[in-house]
């Protein structure tokens, strides 16, 4: 089990080409009807936000990605390339929760020029859902239309996000709580356990352990409860393990 999802061209995952949304250019387009994720397919993790693991942890495995600048991923899948909450239809599982990245594609802010202190509202205009076709107008005039305000207020609120992300990950390597991560699954019938790695977790032991002043800090933050999602949602690794393999139900255990 891979750790972060590649990145291609330095480019965030599942944007291939990004470029600024303008009334110059775009005054014409609209954004067409998504009908399907299926540009999710062969991921087996997404990247998630600080204020979605209350929900995302009722769905699916919160782990944290390994190296500089790693991020809360939630796990859809045991194995790289194989994406279990999306069928062949591109359709997302029913009933589970879709995390906000995938929500916010094909849009993003980013910086048109590195020295840019604004950031502005792109798109990748690779999956045609930009086009002249559609009457879903993302202008009026040379004005955003409503559905574009509404796609930049949803952009900003997620780079809040990030930022309050980055702020909890920065506080939680200061703390020394990361361990890496190792799960085993063990399926009635199997000689040997699967063994799952190549992500980070935290350690509960020192999680229990930690001075009282600050399990006291993170209790009134809001941190320590981010942390027991995440540990709390472990086990629906199992749940994972048996949607990818139909057998009688395994049990889990972490190293």
């Amino acid at each position: 089990m891979a750790t972060q999802p590649a990145q291609q061209a330095q480019l965030p995952i599942f944007y291939r080409n990004l470029v600024p949304l303008s009334s110059e250019l775009h005054g014409d387009h609209g954004l067409a009807e998504r009908t399907d994720l299926a540009f999710a397919r062969e991921t087996h993790a997404v990247p998630i936000t600080v204020d979605e693991f209350a929900i995302a942890q009722r769905h699916y495995p919160i782990v944290f990605g390994t190296g500089e600048g790693s991020v809360p991923l939630a796990l859809v899948g045991l194995y790289e390339g194989r994406n279990l909450f999306v069928d062949e239809a591109g359709r997302w599982r029913e009933g589970a929760y879709i995390p906000a990245y995938l929500r916010r594609h094909p849009f993003m802010l980013a910086r048109l020029q590195p020295e840019a202190q604004v950031l502005s509202l792109v798109f990748d205009d690779s999956w045609g859902l930009v086009t002249p076709d559609s009457d879903r107008k993302l202008f009026d005039g040379t004005e955003p239309s409503e559905l574009t305000k509404g796609i930049l207020q949803f952009c900003e609120q997620f780079e809040q996000a990030i930022a309050r992300t980055k702020s909890f990950m920065d506080e939680v390597e200061k703390l020394g709580l990361f361990m890496d991560g190792q799960a085993q699954i063990q399926n009635p019938g199997m000689a040997q356990p699967a063994t799952f790695s190549g992500f980070r977790m935290i350690n509960e032991q020192k999680l229990q352990n930690i001075r009282g002043d600050q399990a006291r800090k993170m209790v009134q933050n809001g941190m320590m409860g981010l942390l027991y999602a995440h540990l709390f949602s472990l086990s629906l690794m199992r749940d994972l393990y048996a949607m990818a393999n139909p057998q009688p139900q395994p049990t889990v255990s972490f190293a």
